[in-house]
């Protein structure tokens, strides 16, 4: 007579532990099993992010930069002593090449003809132009190329700082951090590994970038001298 009732309370208990399970699910630590910056003060995870992507031997930034009112397309392979990509603007793409302190532009015809050298363009497609050092242009393709460089202009973020919550990026964890609840920029942190920045949304519409390959070395070589000419001018500054 007291089977059935035994029954019962065993399956009321159960049920009642499954709820307490779905609960506790619910509320699960979403920083439980990662690199633990997602549990830190927003200045304190920007600030590991940067001095992770600052120690990183190389990197893959990909996305756009609106500077001077100018919207560029970049797609750049970056580490400390060079750096290779393409840089694509106003509807012309040129590939960058940077060894050491010797910068190379790659670009067709169509670029160099565009670019106010009509009659040249042919014997310049496809060829490594050795950007001068003196020439204003080098400072400005050279940045594009510098990962320090671009990396310290890039990750700040404006105002006041605070945390967005918790994300995905590519399928990894992230947390993300805003300035000025975002009107001042946005930027995911990996929670998995190292804190490296995996995506800025920088402030005022000035563009997206991604980040990826943290660590992954490449190899930049000097293109061959065949392949290599000398503008012999100062390259067009549009």
């Amino acid at each position: 007579m007291t089977a059935i009732p035994q029954v019962r309370n065993r399956r009321a208990a159960l049920l009642g532990a499954v709820c307490v399970l779905a609960l506790a699910g619910c509320s699960e630590d979403p920083d439980a099993g990662t690199n633990g910056v997602g549990k830190l003060a927003a200045d304190k995870i920007q600030s590991k992010s940067v001095t992770a992507a600052g120690a990183a031997e190389a990197v893959r930034l990909s996305g756009t930069v609106v500077t001077s009112g100018r919207t560029y397309k970049l797609d750049m392979r970056l580490k400390s002593d060079g750096g290779s990509g393409s840089v694509t603007s106003k509807g012309s793409t040129f590939g960058l090449l940077r060894v050491g302190e010797k910068l190379y532009l790659k670009a067709d015809a169509d670029f160099w003809n565009s670019n106010g050298d009509s009659g040249v363009g042919d014997s310049l497609h496809g060829k490594y132009v050795k950007v001068p050092q003196g020439d204003p242009s080098y400072k400005k393709f050279s940045g594009f190329t510098d990962k320090d460089v671009l990396l310290s202009s890039l990750l700040t973020l404006h105002g006041s700082l605070a945390t967005d919550g918790h994300h995905d990026q590519n399928g990894v964890r992230t947390i993300r951090i805003t300035g000025d609840d975002g009107s001042g920029g946005t930027l995911d942190v990996s929670l998995e590994g190292k804190p490296y920045p995996l995506r800025l949304v920088r402030a005022g519409g000035a563009g997206t970038l991604t980040f990826s390959d943290w660590g992954k070395s490449f190899a930049v070589t000097e293109p061959a001298d065949d392949d290599t000419v000398d503008y012999g001018k100062q390259l067009p500054s549009s």
